[in-house]
């Protein structure tokens, strides 16, 4: 036996000697985008001279004859269009400035400079108030307004619509059903409703009693989201709710962003925010502050998606036709979430119009999409049906190769809804989900894997304020891998099931208080992994044991406006989470090996986790413009993904708590600072965070996951940490829009029995995450778009020496995920055009380029003997892209 000295590896930064070059491009092309923008700052519109005389006319047309005479554009909403008010203006060469401060004096709209565009906007602090209030005044009664939003053109509800006094002193959104509720004194009153890509509309209402208001909103047609009426931008983040850690995604914004293959992805798109960070190119996971990837809950019309990935992590399970919105909160999920550590992706599906059929979809390189939407009884029921599929297996097709020719490569989803107003108080939705991967060479050698949900929801409304969902829910995840090998034939198998019942429950107290509380209940079947073997080859087929567990929660939450300006969110969820037989448990000593066991007959509850989950969030709104918030969360984690490969495959288990596997838990503080800048035009936020973790999972060294002995005998258990910083800074108006994140981190772990039971980088460990998003509206034809990322090199385990034995070499390892990965940077580039655009018929084309000056990032390094001299070790990259063009059309009609 011989040992060789230290390993010699070939230059592993080699993007980096390139990276100035990259960053280069990159800021020329920034700078092509950004060059209509900064035009702005040449000469204000609000500086040009104007000579104009005007008597009596109209707000509307006197605008327009303004526009006429000095080229500048004005912006506003319906209101402002429909006003009666009458200008009257005489001026010669005077400044577009002192024209509209003049005409604007005595009544109550006000103006902003918005790029090139003037922003006209209801102002109600220029109404005239009353000089002396009574000297004692009796407090005024309450009523409560509640009702649902939907959009005009399709019946959809509109989750996170904004309904608030035009002043701006009260209000509420709508849940993720479209109901609102809020309580007002009695009295004369207008509300401001808003919602991103719909025109805002103000509404008188008078209350003497409570009231059901149903409203209905038009869409926007400007693609550009710049009305406003109130100091509150639309999509702007809420200044005065305590939820921090959330982002809420556009489905317009997410099909701009240039992607692989042009197939749009929600998932991709989510990883270009703070403290969300991709697991590596061709992996199917992510990473949430210092998170694992199996430490974030997705889920589709409330269903659980156990790999939402496709192609091994290429693209989304989620069909962004058959989305409607998305939301994404980082550790600080309030109480009706559980059962992960790290984050919730909950991804609501369109409704289905219920107003008029269409047929929308698109062709692109390697995937073709199709979706059907319709009235079952126009106004009251609707459907919705989103198919896509590739059609690479086609191409293969080609091949002369025999092997390559009877290959298949594809995978499809379906997504169906069907939704029904059965009254004033009831709905019911139907939704489902179905999908599939199939990789297989010649017939013989393959993978397969998908999902499958479906969900029964019924919304209630019993009161003015008081609003219940009541959810069944089933979930399905499998997968089955198949290899011949001569006459020897093997098959792996591996399933988690569920079946989930919910109740969620809003209950608006008063102006000061909104309660929401619920219970959930779900029943898991996880079939661990099953090995078969036939042949003469001598292996043995290996079964593991079916699990089953019985996971249960309750939870509270309110939501108290102490002040004007402090908020405050409070509650506790309790979880139970029960351990039931059939099933054999064991006991492992402190090498991994058994030392007893104990056989449970079915229904037997071998344990019971009970874990007391507190949340609270605290905001403190400085200013109109600015806040601080804070908040702590503790979360308790029963099902766990144990994996022996670093990128993550759909072979990964799933497995649940034991007895001797606890569940794992995490304590997250956080504190963030947001600010609105230049007139709402821009928003930043800053948020920092402590996360302590405990009973996480990890290998031993050596393990191997497809063994027949109990998993508890492969791991070993101990505690982490996770901190950070995130920076966001966010343009939200105007010809180019877009953001730029920035994330610095740390997550490590101490684990008895690895590293020398010192602290060692966890697997998701990434000092530097940068990503740039850039969205410039060109003209009404064109939309060009980029994206640019640079994170630091995964952490990975590299052997530190090798040994011959019997001419065979082996490699030895020492400390834990000590290397690194190259560092990552990559430049994506987009461009779409309008091709036409009717009331009846729209088509678009979109160009993209992946990975546009072809850097070849690092998929992974592995080592070998060189083949002149087998002394010297060889460090050999591969990598999955470099250029990646694509062409996909787009058409709805």
């Amino acid at each position: 036996m011989k040992k060789t000295g230290p390993l010699r590896f070939s230059n592993p930064i080699y993007p980096l000697m390139k990276l100035p070059q990259f960053l280069s491009v990159f800021l020329c092309i920034t700078l092509i985008l950004m060059f209509g923008n900064l035009r702005a700052f040449a000469q204000s519109p609000l500086d040009k001279t104007i000579t104009i005389k005007l008597n009596n006319v109209p707000l509307r047309q006197a605008l327009d004859k303004i526009t006429a005479a000095t080229g500048v554009r004005f912006t506003y909403n319906e209101s402002v269009a429909a006003s009666n008010i009458k200008l009257t203006i005489n001026a010669k060469e005077q400044s577009l400035k002192q024209v509209l401060d003049a005409a604007l004096a005595n009544y109550p709209y006000s103006y902003s400079q918005l790029d090139q565009d003037i922003l006209i906007r209801y102002d109600a602090t220029k109404l005239k108030k009353p000089v002396a209030e009574p000297a004692a005044k009796p407090a005024a009664e309450k009523f409560t307004i509640s009702g649902t939003v939907t959009s005009k053109q399709s019946g959809e509800t509109i989750i996170g619509a904004s309904i608030r006094l035009v002043d701006g002193a009260q209000g509420t959104s709508t849940n993720g059903y479209g109901f609102y509720s809020i309580t007002l004194p009695a009295g004369d009153h207008q509300l401001l409703i808003s919602a991103i890509g719909q025109k805002s509309l103000i509404v008188p209402v008078s209350l003497t009693s409570d009231q059901r208001l149903n409203i209905t909103m038009e869409d926007n047609a400007q693609e550009l989201q710049t009305v406003t009426i109130t100091a509150t931008q639309k999509g702007a983040r809420d200044l005065k709710s305590p939820q921090m850690g959330v982002e809420k995604l556009n489905i317009k914004e997410i099909n701009d962003v240039p992607v692989l293959l042009g197939e749009h992805d929600v998932m991709k798109t989510i990883q270009l925010f703070p403290g969300i960070k991709s697991a590596g190119e061709g992996s199917g996971g992510f990473y949430v502050r210092g998170g694992a990837t199996d430490q974030n809950l997705l889920m589709l019309d409330e269903a659980t998606v156990y790999n939402a990935y496709h192609l091994l992590g290429f693209f989304s399970t989620f069909n962004s036709d058959a989305i409607k919105n998305v939301s994404i909160y980082k550790g600080d999920m309030p109480a009706q979430y559980g059962g992960r550590l790290s984050s919730v992706i909950d991804v609501k599906m369109n409704d289905g119009n219920n107003q008029k059929f269409g047929v929308s979809g698109g062709v692109g390189m390697i995937a073709a999409r199709l979706n059907i939407e319709g009235p079952i009884q126009k106004g009251k029921s609707s459907f919705l049906i989103s198919a896509r599929r590739t059609y690479a297996d086609a191409f293969l097709k080609l091949s002369k190769d025999t092997v390559v020719k009877n290959s298949k490569l594809y995978f499809y989803d379906i997504n169906a809804k069907a939704n029904l107003v059965l009254g004033d108080k009831d709905r019911i939705y139907i939704s489902g989900y179905l999908g599939k991967d199939v990789l297989s060479a010649n017939n013989v050698n393959g993978i397969n894997w998908g999902n499958t949900t479906a969900t029964l929801r019924w919304n209630h409304i019993f009161n003015n304020r008081f609003f219940s969902n009541t959810s069944f829910i089933y979930s399905n995840y499998d997968y089955e891998i198949k290899v011949k090998q001569d006459v020897n034939t093997y098959g792996i198998t591996s399933r988690i099931k569920d079946w989930n019942f919910k109740e969620d429950m809003q209950y608006d107290i008063g102006s000061d208080h909104s309660l929401s509380f619920g219970v959930n209940s779900v029943y898991h079947t996880i079939k661990p992994g099953e090995i078969s073997a036939t042949g003469n080859s001598g292996f043995i087929s290996q079964k593991l044991e079916t699990r089953y567990a019985w996971d249960n929660a309750a939870y509270v939450s309110d939501t108290w406006k102490a002040t004007d300006r402090f908020t405050l969110t409070y509650g506790l969820r309790v979880s139970a989470f029960s351990i039931i037989g059939p099933g054999t448990y064991y006991d492992v000593d402190a090498d991994g090996g058994i030392t007893g066991s104990k056989h449970y007959n079915s229904g037997q509850i071998v344990k019971t986790y009970l874990n007391l989950e507190p949340r609270v969030a605290a905001a403190f709104q400085l200013n109109d413009i600015s806040s601080i918030k804070a908040s702590y969360a503790r979360n308790a984690q029963n099902l766990h993904l144990v994996s022996n490969s670093t990128a993550g495959s759909p072979t990964d288990k799933w497995i649940a708590s034991t007895n001797l596997i606890k569940p794992e838990l995490a304590d997250q503080f956080s504190v963030g600072y947001y600010r609105d800048l230049a007139e709402h035009k821009y928003e930043f936020t800053f948020e920092t965070y402590y996360k302590k973790l405990q009973n996480q999972l990890d290998y031993r060294n050596d393990a191997n996951i497809f063994t027949n002995q109990p998993i508890e005998t492969q791991l070993l258990y101990g505690k982490g940490r996770a901190y950070g910083a995130e920076f966001l800074l966010r343009k939200k108006t105007g010809r180019l829009t877009g953001w730029i994140s920035y994330t610095l981190s740390k997550s490590e772990r101490l684990i008895d029995g690895i590293n020398n039971n010192q602290w060692y980088n966890a697997r998701q460990d990434r000092t530097h995450d940068l990503a740039i998003v850039g969205i410039y509206k060109l003209n009404e034809k064109w939309t060009l778009s980029a994206n640019f990322v640079l994170y630091t090199g995964d952490a990975v385990t590299y052997p530190s020496g090798k040994y011959l034995v019997d001419g065979a070499t082996y490699y030895y390892y020492t400390n834990r995920n000590a290397s690194r990965l190259p560092t990552y940077n990559r430049l994506d580039l987009g461009a779409t055009k309008q091709l036409k655009k009717t009331k009846k018929y729209s088509s678009e084309i979109n160009f993209s380029l992946y990975n546009a000056y072809g850097n070849r990032n690092a998929y992974r390094i592995y080592f070998r003997d060189n083949k002149t001299d087998p002394n010297k070790t060889e460090a050999v990259r591969t990598t999955l892209f470099t250029y990646v063009p694509s062409v996909t059309y787009n058409f709805k009609f």
